[in-house]
């Protein structure tokens, strides 16, 4: 996950760099002035589990993490500290869908070894942004920020656990990210596509309620890992 992201961070920086030097007509040139300003972003995520084991189960082929394409949508506050640094409050909505495929367990029972994690997460970061100076229409930039992040599909409360087939994690998660990108001063607007990296601070699983769990006994951290594919319109 973390060597994907730098290939596609690197990949990205090049190419829109290599654009910002053909820019001849300077375009909102007063866009950076103001202290405050709006906007908001659309984006996918990839977003997968990082999971690690009890040392009694850590040589044993454990959880299959598959994971599928979400969506990201929010809105953006964005207060300039500096010439070359920004704090951004990005409010939004996070949906994905994961498939845990449990390979330790038997075979014949594929209702009892795989468990499909549905999430929406209300997520709540803050984020330091610091650019570059401007060059002609592009400002490359790096950003990392924390985040909170409400799971309204957690299951948590639920006293059924995967013996009843609920996979339960936890409500509240505390999240960092880091990410690359660059801003596009355009006629109308400021376009910013950037990329970025998400890791969960603390352990989401719920272990189920029976001591001798097949699926949650062998896990010691389960936390969600992914790559964002943002775009903000401000």
């Amino acid at each position: 996950m973390i060597r994907r992201f730098l290939v596609l961070a690197i990949l990205f920086s090049t190419i829109f760099t290599s654009f910002g030097q053909r820019e001849k007509v300077l375009n909102l040139p007063s866009f950076d002035k103001p202290l405050f300003h709006y906007g908001f972003y659309l984006g996918l995520n990839n977003n997968e589990y990082k999971a690690s084991y009890k040392p009694s189960f850590v040589n044993n082929p454990q959880v299959e993490v598959q994971t599928s394409v979400g969506f990201n949508v929010g809105l953006i506050g964005d207060l300039r500290l500096h010439n070359n640094l920004n704090l951004r409050f990005e409010p939004g909505l996070m949906s994905n869908t994961k498939t845990l495929v449990f390979n330790h367990m038997p075979e014949a029972n594929e209702n009892r070894r795989t468990r499909e994690v549905g999430a929406t997460f209300l997520h709540l970061p803050l984020i330091l942004k610091a650019s570059t100076n401007r060059i002609n229409n592009v400002r490359p930039y790096v950003l990392g920020g924390i985040s909170y992040d409400y799971n309204f599909s957690s299951n948590e409360n639920n006293s059924d656990d995967n013996f009843a087939g609920n996979f339960r994690t936890k409500t509240s998660n505390f999240m960092y990210e880091i990410g690359i990108g660059i801003d596009l001063y355009l006629n109308y607007f400021k376009l910013s596509p950037s990329i970025r990296g998400v890791f969960a601070i603390n352990n989401e699983l719920i272990y189920d309620n029976s001591t001798n769990s097949p699926w949650t006994d062998p896990i010691d951290f389960l936390g969600t890992r992914g790559v964002f594919l943002h775009l903000a319109f401000e």
